[in-house]
């Protein structure tokens, strides 16, 4: 009987393993909607994209369809973990790697039996973790006989990296799964990311072709923001003379062309693909120079030439992209694997196509905010819908997870899609009313750190270092090219969706206490760091101290009672001086938590918030949460006592006392029973009417010596439960 019921248990798992849905996802890098027929810009009659198109004709096309923060890196990692860049650590490209060893989809769906691969663009620094198969470019990556990194190593291939890419994809599936389990494949795209370098066969497309340039591409800025003017990312001033305009030698006109790089492209060709390049760019470029040197062009005139080039090489590389979409389709076609496979197609977020006279990313204006988002779903979603409700990036994991049958964590911030996708052409009731962005004001580009909401009819942006709300009506100025945040006839929209926006930060947990920051600029902070990743790195600490100065002081004040205590308890300190929550926050995700694996944490953070900055107690506590769900979602088997943060000021009245008490109520109630547990020390640093004095805190803010055995003692009994070994007193001298 028992092996009967064996053989229908396991019959009845693999009836349900055969119901999932395998999943491809679709990915390029900075695909513009403008540059997607399905979605009926200025370019679909003379760029169209028939393949995947046939993703909306047999499935469903998504028009607000948004990302949380438009770079390549941010937006990966907010796909791969469904949450917000603040939460998953990656906000930015400029000193940021994803901590692979957070909880993302992929992981989750290996864990429900689901096989997963990712092939082609990584981005995320870090090696990538949760997939059965992985085969990445190296950073970037090249469009030209590329460089591919396995976990055997890295390797160059020749060919063009758009149809290398597909040709793995096809290969996994064909040869490399599995085919007794349900897959998720990830076939992600460079192109077409800068520098657009065509295909060999596609380098005199469109030649014989003027394409339409946009309404706005001579913007001149005004009525917005005045951050928007510094930006360095216009096709009139930052294109470059080699990299982006493909010209040969020294620059002849830099008052137009900056000298920024060189067509890396070009010196990575065999001969025989620097002889198709040069047959097709050469001879426009000197007719080029030419018009230049005889003065015939003006400004606007150079302008546009330059526009015409880059819009040509940038939909050539998408017409790659798009017949390698086709080859897929076709392969899962024709292998029977079409009727139960979820196809979607995305990118990382869009790009400017000349509007505004830029190119590029990061602003949260309607070009680059938005991405595409095609769906097949094959007996789920209904062919041809066409949805406008407000969807965003960090809602693919959650959506990935419910087609899998999988329980979404809670901690995961976006929605599934599933309800959205079986409305068709409608949006479900209690859908989303708003999207939250943000974007940190990373130096490439001099784009202005900024953040806002959008809802179906509305943008609010607000400019961080200038304190600027601006405020569109997308329905009367859809190019939004006039902000109406001092419009009288706005006043009350605006205050609404102020109100909206802090809720959405709230809700999302974004402040100045929780957004990831270093101080990699100190240079004993920057020392520090490295040898603290150095540290855990060795291993087999069992005891991790986390802090500020309070802690770090255990190496000064308190090294005798450090070493007579932790000394033999295998025990790390992790305190830096100076920190905030939001400074441990980024040490942590890295290279600080990595190797560390350790029966507790002891963690006390925040005297600084609100000493420093004098921040909100509500807030400083978001930033103590979102390290205790970082510290409880990395190391799941560690304890994490969790410290009320110590007294200070001489009395009871003292204001910093006051907003550290109100802090600590609240962070109290993060005690969770289990994995988190509180504990309020400060009683032992106090007179019996609550004074505090120098004997125990010399600047009634750090401990002496004395101060440090107090904390010791009184955290003793709870190390004991934990399973540590009882400290025994050191004998005094006689």
């Amino acid at each position: 009987m028992r092996a009967i019921l064996c053989l229908i248990g396991m019959t009845l798992g693999m009836a349900l393993a055969a119901e999932r849905p395998n999943i491809v996802f679709l990915f390029s890098d900075d695909h513009a909607l403008n540059a997607i027929s399905a979605y009926g810009g200025p370019l679909k009659d003379v760029a169209p994209t028939p393949n995947i198109d046939r993703l909306s004709k047999e499935g469903a096309i998504f028009t607000r369809s948004y990302c949380c923060n438009s770079i390549c890196g941010p937006s990966r990692a907010a796909v791969l973990t469904g949450k917000h860049s603040v939460i998953n650590g990656f906000v930015d490209n400029d000193q940021c790697r994803f901590d692979g060893t957070q909880t993302t989809f992929p992981k989750l769906l290996q864990k429900a039996g689901y096989q997963t691969a990712v092939v082609g663009k990584w981005h995320l620094v870090s090696t990538p973790t949760g997939f059965d198969y992985w085969e990445i470019l190296n950073g970037q990556g090249q469009y030209y006989n590329p460089q591919f990194i396995t976990a055997s190593g890295m390797k160059r291939e020749e060919g063009y990296c758009t149809d290398l890419i597909a040709d793995k994809a096809i290969s996994w599936l064909e040869k490399g799964r599995d085919k007794s389990k349900p897959f998720v494949l990830m076939c992600q795209q460079k192109a077409p990311h800068r520098n657009w370098a065509p295909a060999p066969r596609h380098l005199n497309l469109f030649d014989d072709v003027t394409l339409p340039e946009p309404a706005n591409l001579f913007d001149d800025y005004a009525n917005r923001s005045e951050t928007l003017k510094k930006q360095q990312m216009q096709i009139a001033r930052n294109f470059s003379w080699g990299n982006d305009m493909k010209f040969k030698g020294d620059n002849l006109f830099p008052a137009h062309f900056t000298n920024e790089g060189k067509n890396n492209e070009y010196e990575r060709m065999s001969d025989e693909q620097k002889a198709a390049w040069d047959e097709a760019y050469e001879p426009a470029n000197q007719a080029f120079i030419e018009a230049m040197k005889a003065g015939k062009l003006s400004d606007q005139d150079v302008t546009r030439w330059k526009a015409q080039r880059y819009l040509k090489d940038y939909l050539r590389c998408v017409r790659a992209v798009d017949e390698n979409v086709g080859r897929l389709l076709d392969y899962l076609e024709k292998s029977g694997l079409a009727k139960n496979t979820v196809v979607i197609y995305s990118a990382d977020q869009g790009f400017y196509l000349g509007e505004h006279g830029w190119y590029d990313k990061r602003w949260m204006f309607e070009e680059s905010l938005s991405m595409p988002f095609l769906i097949r779903w094959p007996g789920v979603v209904k062919p041809g819908s066409r949805n406008a409700s407000l969807i965003q990036n960090i809602d693919y994991a959650p959506t990935f997870l419910e087609m899998a049958g999988v329980k979404v964590p809670e901690e995961i911030q976006g929605r599934s899609l599933v309800p959205v996708l079986k409305a068709g052409n409608d949006t479900p009731a209690g859908w989303r009313d708003a999207i939250y962005y943000f974007y940190s004001g990373e130096g490439t580009h001099s784009v202005a750190a900024h953040d806002g909401i959008r809802t179906d009819k509305l943008k609010l942006m607000h400019f961080t270092g200038t304190n600027e709300w601006n405020l569109f009506d997308l329905e009367k100025d859809p190019q939004e090219l006039k902000s109406v945040h001092a419009d009288p006839a706005y006043a009350a929209t605006l205050e609404g969706l102020k109100r909206r926006y802090d809720e959405l930060k709230v809700q999302y947990r974004v402040n100045e206490a929780t957004v990831p920051a270093d101080k990699m600029s100190v240079p004993w902070w920057k020392t520090r760091h490295q040898q603290s990743v150095q540290q855990a790195a060795a291993g087999g600490h069992e005891l991790v101290f986390l802090g500020d100065s309070i802690t770090q002081g255990w190496e000064g004040p308190g090294k005798p009672v450090w070493d007579e205590f932790y000394g033999h308890r295998k025990a790390l300190n992790l305190g830096f001086s100076g920190d905030r929550t939001e400074h441990l926050l980024w040490r942590l995700l890295n290279g600080e938590l990595e190797k560390v694996d350790p029966k507790a944490f002891v963690l006390m953070i925040g005297t600084n918030n609100t000493g420093q900055r004098q921040d909100d107690p509500a807030k400083t506590a978001s930033g103590v949460r979102c390290i205790l769900d970082l510290l409880r979602d990395r190391k799941p088997n560690a304890k994490i006592v969790l410290l009320s943060v110590f007294p200070r000021d001489a009395t009871p009245d003292g204001r910093f006392r006051k907003m550290n008490d109100d802090l600590n109520q609240r962070i109290a109630a993060f005690a969770d029973g289990g994995t988190i547990l509180h504990l309020d020390v400060n009683a032992s640093f106090l007179e019996k009417d609550g004074m505090l004095t120098k004997e125990i805190m010399p600047d009634f803010l750090h401990p002496g010596q004395e101060g440090y055995r107090r904390w010791a003692e009184a955290l003793e009994p709870t190390l004991v439960k934990l399973g540590f070994p009882k400290h025994e007193p050191v004998p005094s001298e006689k």
